[in-house]
């Protein structure tokens, strides 16, 4: 058995003898893998005992007692959206979206374009056009981003 095969029984979870025989006789022999599982056991049995105080820890499932700590950290204030407000207007946001969507949109009609695409033919297109469209989505996600409220309220989605 190779150290991957022996990760990958651990995380079956196959608990038949021959396969805890294999696992054993593995990690006798394998210094490296028998310090995983030391860490992984250490890791299980910290989360077990050690990670939430002992009232909880039995009788409420994980989630019940990460939100148990986030109530008691915060008390009962409500939870309040910061306002901020958009650093750069609206019409400009949108007035520079178009100046960046004619120039990527022109870039073909550059000096060196025609000689470079020339003699790399679409290897040279391709990398070209997801650049392009890369760039357009993350404009349109920073866009929307920074102006999710303004947006939600102009449209009445709210």
């Amino acid at each position: 058995m190779n150290c991957r095969n022996l990760m990958h029984k651990m995380d079956e979870g196959d608990t038949s003898l021959l396969i805890r025989l294999e696992v054993a006789l593995h990690l006798f022999f394998c210094s490296r893998c028998a310090a995983r599982i030391a860490l992984l056991e250490a890791a299980e049995d910290l989360m077990r005992t050690g990670f939430f105080p002992e009232d909880s820890a039995l009788e409420k499932s994980l989630e019940d007692a990460v939100m148990g700590r986030i109530a008691a950290e915060y008390g009962d204030q409500p939870f309040e959206e910061p306002d901020i407000p958009a650093e750069i207007s609206l019409r400009r946001w949108v007035v520079s979206g178009f100046v960046l969507l004619l120039s990527l949109a022109t870039v073909i009609f550059g000096l060196d374009f025609d000689r470079v695409a020339a003699s790399y033919g679409s290897s040279y297109l391709l990398p070209v056009g997801i650049t392009i469209g890369v760039v357009i989505t993350g404009y349109g996600a920073m866009f929307i981003g920074s102006h999710l409220k303004e947006l939600a309220e102009r449209f009445g989605l709210r």
